[in-house]
């Protein structure tokens, strides 16, 4: 049992719930039990996520939080959303086990077991029992993604963190490789290729126990990147899933860039617009990475919680809305503005223009001046040299 007495505790509420840990001095790895309160957001988005699920299974649900910490993640599931059963907090140090069960105490709360396991062998000992897997790791999720993959049951919820953003979004191109078995590039839309290429490494390795996934909501916020997967069984669905990996092409010299769906379909080497050469990302998850049924479900779900980055989780919750059925991709206006030496007209101008030459246009939560759009390359470069000539 802990002795209160070691530690100078500290106490948080966040929702519904109060946790006590020791308090450190800077959030890392090496906190002797692991708390990290800027990862609120992502909890508190958790909780909707969960609840909207629960109440589409219209059952009673299990959730395992591979690594408890603190246990904050865990106890706020059991806590606060409806519909919840056993609950399996997990991690590795024990002392973190001793403060998961005081503050499952000191919530007054049943039904949540703690363990002490290496996380991939908790989820390899305990094959479908859970319907929500929550894999929210310091760093990369990579090397428990198997283990997930062989644990996942059908029509589960599997939730995966990654705040290994720099490989991902291609600053360290080695590490992704390494990790994620992709080649990723640091574009303006960097942050999008990381989701994908994170979705698609989710895709390829549940591919192989013949399951699939269906991305519900993704996002990237500050130093993390999250995604909610819907998981579905069948070596036929997953075949058919296997059809949105493919690769991004990139010219950096005049911004052309194209999709091309398929692990080992041909990808193009040279722009069709400048005749420079392309650069390739991939391979990564092409298919839809925002759900607009779910994602509008949580939105009606939020007023119903008691939620402290309520205004924070709406604004970013309705941005992923409106860019749910948007193309790959986004463009960023400096960006273009810079290869054409122009000043960059306001944002609303830009997209009146576009709508009105008959194309699509979204903002985008990835960047606050990137367009999701299905214009080509040389028609927004024209419509912002007319717009600044103006």
């Amino acid at each position: 049992m802990i002795n209160l007495d070691d530690y100078k505790l500290k106490t948080i509420e966040e929702g519904l719930t109060k946790i006590e840990f020791p308090e450190y001095e800077k959030v890392s790895s090496d906190a002797p039990v692991f708390y990290n309160p800027h990862m609120e957001l992502n909890r508190d988005i958790s909780i909707l996520a969960l609840q909207t699920f629960q109440k589409e299974q219209n059952r009673e649900i299990d959730i395992c939080d591979l690594f408890g910490g603190s246990g904050i993640r865990g106890v706020r599931y059991k806590n606060e959303i409806d519909g919840v059963g056993h609950v399996s907090i997990n991690d590795i140090s024990e002392l973190a086990n001793e403060f998961e069960q005081h503050n499952v105490n000191l919530n007054n709360l049943e039904d949540i077991s703690i363990h002490n396991h290496d996380a991939s062998m908790f989820l390899r000992q305990n094959r479908g029992k859970f319907d929500v897997i929550d894999i929210d790791p310091f760093g990369t999720p990579s090397p428990f993604l198997d283990s997930a993959g062989y644990c996942a049951r059908r029509e589960s919820l599997l939730c995966v963190t990654a705040t290994d953003t720099s490989a991902l979004c291609g600053t360290y191109k080695e590490p992704c490789i390494r990790k994620y078995n992709s080649k990723p590039y640091k574009s303006e839309y960097c942050h999008e290729t990381g989701i994908r290429i994170l979705a698609g490494f989710c895709a390829l390795t549940l591919s192989k126990y013949a399951k699939c996934i269906e991305v519900l909501l993704s996002h990237s916020t500050e130093h993390y990147m999250r995604l909610y997967l819907k998981v579905k069984k069948g070596s036929k669905r997953s075949d058919e899933s296997l059809k949105n990996i493919g690769y991004i092409s990139h010219c950096k010299e005049c911004l052309y860039r194209e999709c091309n769906k398929g692990l080992a379909t041909s990808i193009p080497d040279t722009c069709p617009e400048c005749g420079e050469k392309l650069i390739q990302a991939g391979p990564l998850w092409l298919g839809e990475i925002q759900n607009k049924d779910f994602i509008s479900k949580m939105i009606k779900e939020s007023e119903n919680k008691k939620l402290n980055s309520q205004n924070q989780l709406l604004k970013l919750l309705n941005a992923c809305l409106i860019e749910s059925e948007s193309p790959a991709t986004f463009y960023d206006v400096h960006s273009i503005c810079r290869s054409l030496k122009i000043s960059a007209p306001k944002l609303d101008l830009i997209f009146d223009e576009i709508r009105n030459n008959g194309f699509e246009c979204e903002k985008t939560h990835f960047s606050p001046i990137g367009i999701k759009t299905n214009a080509p390359i040389n028609k927004i470069k024209n419509i912002l040299k007319k717009l600044e000539s103006e």
